[in-house]
This record gives C-alpha cells, sequence and structure tokens, in this order.
C-alpha cells in the first residue's frame, strides 16, 4: 500500500485554519528532540502529528504565529526557512518518483515514444522540462488535448533535473503511464504545486495545432 492509499479518507486538522482536510492535501510534522520543528512527508517519525496544510503560506504562517508550539503545548522553535525546506523536500520526492518509475518500465522518455505513450490512450501525466523546445512541447501537448481524458502536465523541473533522476544525457519529453506508481506521483507533484507552479507561467497558452499535420509538421495525406 502506497502512502497516498494509506491517506484516503483519514482527515486531520489544520493547524491554521483549523479545517479538517484530508491527509492528502496536509503536511505532517513533528517536535524534534532539541525544540525544532521537523517536516514527516513519509509519515513515519515517531511522536505526535501537527498538521498543515500543504502550501508555502500556510506553513509561513504557522511559523510565524507559532502555531506549532500552541498545538504541541510545548516550546518549540521551527526554523524561518521551514516552508523552503518542505518545498526542497517535495521536489526530491517528486524526482526520485520519476526514476522510480523509469526503472519499473512505466515511464518513457524522447519525443517519438512519448508522443505513442499519448496516442495509445494511456498516459496519465507528460512531464516536459521547463527549459525544453517550445516547438517539441506544443506537438505533444496538442497531441493530448485529442486524449480522453487528456494527460495531466507537468513542467516543474528543468532539463537538469530529469536528466540526474532518469539517468538520462538529456531529459526533455517523458510520459509516465496510468497505475500506482502514476497515483503516487500525482500525491507528491499535488503537494508540491502548493510551493511552486507545476507549469511555468512563460509557457503561457498555445493554440491547438491541426490535428491532421503528423508530429513533424507535415500535412498528413488524405
Amino acid at each position: 500500500m502506497g502512502l497516498r492509499d494509506a491517506t484516503i479518507d483519514r482527515e486531520r486538522r489544520d493547524l491554521v485554519t483549523h479545517q479538517v482536510m484530508d491527509e492528502s492535501r496536509l503536511i505532517r510534522f513533528v517536535a524534534a528532540p532539541d525544540g525544532s520543528v521537523a517536516p514527516d512527508l513519509a509519515r513515519k517519525l515517531p511522536g505526535r502529528g501537527l498538521w498543515v496544510a500543504a502550501d508555502r503560506a500556510s506553513i509561513e504562517a504557522a511559523v510565524k504565529k507559532n502555531l506549532f508550539s500552541r498545538a504541541a503545548k510545548a516550546p518549540l522553535r521551527p526554523s524561518a526557512d521551514l516552508p523552503d525546506l518542505v518545498e526542497s523536500l517535495l521536489f526530491r520526492r517528486c524526482l526520485d518518483q520519476l526514476g522510480l518509475a523509469r526503472r519499473e518500465g512505466v515511464l518513457i522518455s524522447g519525443f517519438e515514444k512519448a508522443a505513442a505513450a499519448i496516442r495509445s490512450g494511456k498516459a496519465a501525466w507528460i512531464v516536459e522540462a521547463a527549459d525544453g523546445s517550445a516547438d517539441g512541447r506544443g506537438k505533444l501537448l496538442s497531441l493530448a488535448k485529442h486524449q480522453t481524458p487528456p494527460p495531466k502536465v507537468c513542467g516543474a523541473f528543468t532539463a537538469d533535473d530529469l536528466s540526474l533522476a532518469l539517468g538520462l544525457e538529456n531529459a526533455i519529453h517523458a510520459v509516465l503511464l496510468e497505475g500506482g506508481r502514476a497515483d503516487r506521483w500525482t500525491f507528491e507533484v499535488e503537494r508540491l504545486a502548493g510551493f511552486r507552479p507545476l507549469l511555468p507561467p512563460e509557457w503561457g497558452e498555445r493554440p491547438a495545432e491541426d490535428p491532421d499535420k503528423d508530429l513533424s509538421g507535415r500535412g498528413s495525406a488524405p
């Protein structure tokens, strides 16, 4: 059972808003022995869980208002850079999931293979390097628009990030196939979305290309 599965139908109270939420929308923290506050993204550390909504603003508010101490009924000293630490840990967990997906054979890389995976209708996510070619990206995203349902898109990582995670020299285009690994990736990347946009703002909106064109841009035969 994955972490995402284990949190289904389990709810906790957010320290900031006091709203009861599904665990999948929260980050668990615990009090460390030295009085600091440690993020527990895998939810395995011992101690009472201190739960905060999975977004930067909420964690910043919890630090600024000293809500961790109030909830723990103990003097705690959360670091001012706690939101940055959580983002960094989530960022690494997302890349680790992609590396595992490639080793399991459920992540397809390369333009032509990615296009074939999208056409198959089995693509759960398209993962594009944030600094990759707009032309290649546009063709894959245009192709994805004609799938039902269309795969989700992530552009939160650079080519260097993806290359290192996947063990490839120049990773630009990747497709994560439907299944358990895609579910676990979705859980992690949706938490990351509370800290950084999954799509770079400079990508903007790209008009849909003619579906009768092949991916090289040449018109297909009638």
